[in-house]
């Protein structure tokens, strides 16, 4: 590399940075005339000085199609997913325009992150172009988001219905219920009246919550970072009795709940 080069890019020396590349991208860098290196060169001053939302936009235009073509060869993982949307009695198609959805939707998922933990949304981008791993976390994070709307659309009976089935019960309330139930709250989509009071007549209890599918979208990401909804996708897939799930016992009706 020339000195110049190792000058411009502000560093005691570029195997600070370049070392952490794969092999190939430091060759192909290292291969680079001095012109092609200023191109990329204002390429990365770009990105840094672009808000997330703008960084978002760009690798989703930039990356999005070899992305989407590579999850599209994952046959097995894509299959194992449809099933699992299946049991949950969830709609959703993995086509074409959905995968690329999604991606654009991670990147923006991830960018609001930010603002909790600052360094998140660029590792996870540049993690998902190199690593096979990551790209897999795309269906994990497809299938905690799915069950994450639908849980969303439950009443909060059905949401004890729910909690009452897991093994660790505490944890899952925790962890999923009363985000869910807070973000009901705060945007007036279940509002609790009477809820101290014993004998009163709880409707907002079985209240179905509806909600628009562009709001549902930006309610399950401003209440579930990117982090937690993957995990929780990943855990349905590789350990299938993590979730206890019994469609049929849950969206029963209070009718049939009688004259079970």
């Amino acid at each position: 590399m020339s000195k110049a080069f190792d000058k411009e890019m502000g560093m005691g020396g570029v195997d600070n940075i370049l070392g952490k590349l794969p092999l190939e991208a430091r060759a192909w860098v290292e291969s680079l005339s001095w012109q092609q290196r200023r191109y990329m060169l204002s390429l990365c001053h770009l990105m840094c000085a672009a808000p997330p939302e703008g960084q978002a936009e760009f690798l989703d235009d930039y990356t999005a199609d070899g992305l989407v073509s590579r999850k599209l060869e994952d046959q097995e993982t894509k299959q194992r997913v449809k099933q699992y949307l299946r049991d949950f009695g969830i709609q959703t198609e993995l086509t074409e325009s959905v995968l690329r959805g999604y991606i654009r939707q991670f990147y923006t998922h991830s960018a609001q992150d930010t603002r909790r933990q600052p360094d998140l949304y660029l590792k996870s981008a540049l993690k998902m172009a190199f690593s096979t791993e990551e790209r897999n976390n795309v269906f994990n994070y497809i299938l905690g988001f799915e069950v994450l709307k639908m849980m969303f659309c439950m009443s909060w009976l059905q949401h004890e219905r729910l909690y009452r089935l897991q093994r660790n019960q505490e944890d899952f309330i925790s962890m999923y219920i009363k985000p869910i139930q807070h973000a009901h709250r705060i945007n007036g989509i279940v509002v609790p009246k009477d809820e101290g009071v014993f004998f009163a007549k709880r409707t907002y209890f079985i209240q179905t919550p509806e909600i628009p599918s562009k709001k549902l979208v930006e309610l399950v990401m401003a209440t579930f970072p990117t982090e937690v909804t993957s995990s929780f996708g990943f855990m349905i897939i590789r350990h299938p009795n993590s979730i206890c799930f019994d469609y049929d016992f849950i969206f029963q009706s209070e009718s049939e709940m009688i004259f079970r």
